[in-house]
């Protein structure tokens, strides 16, 4: 289970323990890969030598700059080569769910900064070891349900042909945030819970190609699998940046308890370790990075966005996953230096996305969205049909 588990390192808080002290944690859990937000210093110096792959990312806010080849050589420079070979960086996030801020002059920018990046890597003679790539949301999608009929918006279509055309030139991988939770969040009554924790008995069955899932998670995943070989980018391959569930919520928000975040990301590891792939594409070994590490206090938001962490600051697991950890470790109460990722699943609201597959944090999108859905199952489906699809 171990040498597959990937985490997402965030920091946004005042009381984390310091990198040096994380190494050791990181260890006790088996992971051998991190993904991190930033390129911070003190982390890529404390994992030297740790045999520990990192993907380390772009801020949103940088790309406008990395068009220009000679600040994209630059910046990998000082942020990627310096720290290589010692710190294993493979992988360079270009922004976080660029596409579906709906920010015309953003996304303008983001395929031009993965190309610059990717030649300054060439240029550096780096390509062969740190690939290229960005993260998408499932709000990329225009159509999720069957996994089948997934397909991307129209209106991204032209964006994603090219970016999907970049990542099978170079080789990387085409990278979506999946959170089952914020489904169930935000319609629970009509989400079935067992389906989003993997403990489904009876599962759903694609009525277009037959197959069987007994999984959201795998459902979503193969949604995009769908849209990208739609526009004929079967090969490409695709892995799951981010993936979690939170230990504690407000009253409102459905689900988010221990229990619950133990069963999802349990049995989310156990997924993992049998390296089955999906149902579209069972012979894959699908990548995925948990979210997160540890709580960040500092996130806005409702509370379960500052209680997606495995792990407490103090480095006491959030709930028994069954790692061996021994004790805990000295936080750093000071909020200096503390960085700021993008906000997990914090995607400005969008209308596009529909269908129980999707996914984000604004319950108001997700609601409507849902409602939508049930509109057109209503004229396509009769009742009983749609809650045998759907709520098995």
């Amino acid at each position: 289970m171990g040498s597959s588990l990937g985490i997402n390192y965030g920091q946004v808080a005042n009381n984390l323990p310091s990198p040096e002290a994380v190494v050791p944690l990181v260890k006790s859990i088996g992971s051998t890969r991190i993904k991190l937000y930033d390129t911070d210093p003190l982390i890529l110096k404390a994992f030297a030598n740790t045999g520990v792959k990192f993907i380390v990312g772009v801020a949103n806010e940088d790309l406008k700059k990395l068009r220009d080849p000679k600040q994209a050589l630059a910046w990998v420079k000082t942020n990627v080569q310096h720290y290589l070979p010692a710190t294993k960086i493979t992988c360079i996030v270009v922004g976080n769910e660029v596409l579906t801020y709906n920010d015309s002059i953003l996304s303008s920018n983001l395929l031009p900064a993965m190309e610059s990046i990717h030649i300054a890597l060439v240029n550096l003679n780096l390509d062969k070891q740190v690939m290229v790539t960005t993260t998408h949301n499932l709000a990329v999608l225009q159509t999720s349900y069957p996994p089948s009929s997934g397909a991307f918006r129209t209106d991204l279509i032209q964006k994603l042909t090219c970016i999907l055309d970049f990542h099978s030139k170079v080789g990387s991988p085409f990278l979506i945030n999946a959170y089952p939770y914020f489904a169930y969040k935000s319609n629970p009554k009509q989400v079935q819970i067992d389906f989003v924790l993997f403990e489904s008995t009876s599962g759903v069955v694609d009525p277009v190609s037959g197959l069987r899932y007994d999984n959201m998670f795998h459902a979503q995943v193969d949604a995009a699998h769908s849209a990208m070989e739609k526009l004929g980018y079967k090969k490409v391959c695709l892995q799951i940046s981010e993936t979690g569930w939170p230990s504690k919520g407000d009253a409102n928000e459905a689900g988010a308890t221990p229990e619950n975040a133990r069963k999802y990301n349990g049995n989310l590891l156990k997924l993992i370790a049998e390296k089955n792939g999906t149902p579209l594409r069972p012979n894959l070994d699908l990548k995925v990075y948990v979210f997160a590490l540890f709580n960040e206090n500092m996130k806005p938001g409702p509370t379960s966005e500052r209680n997606f962490g495995l792990f407490k600051p103090d480095g006491t697991p959030a709930y028994d996953l069954g790692f061996n950890v021994s004790g805990s470790v000295t936080t750093n109460t000071t909020s200096e230096g503390v960085s700021q990722p993008p906000v997990t699943g914090s995607s400005p609201a969008d209308s596009s996305s529909s269908g129980y597959l999707s996914i984000t944090s604004d319950s108001e999108r997700v609601r409507s969205t849902l409602l939508l859905l049930l509109l057109l199952s209503c004229l396509c489906l009769n009742g009983s049909t749609f809650q045998q699809l759907w709520l098995m």
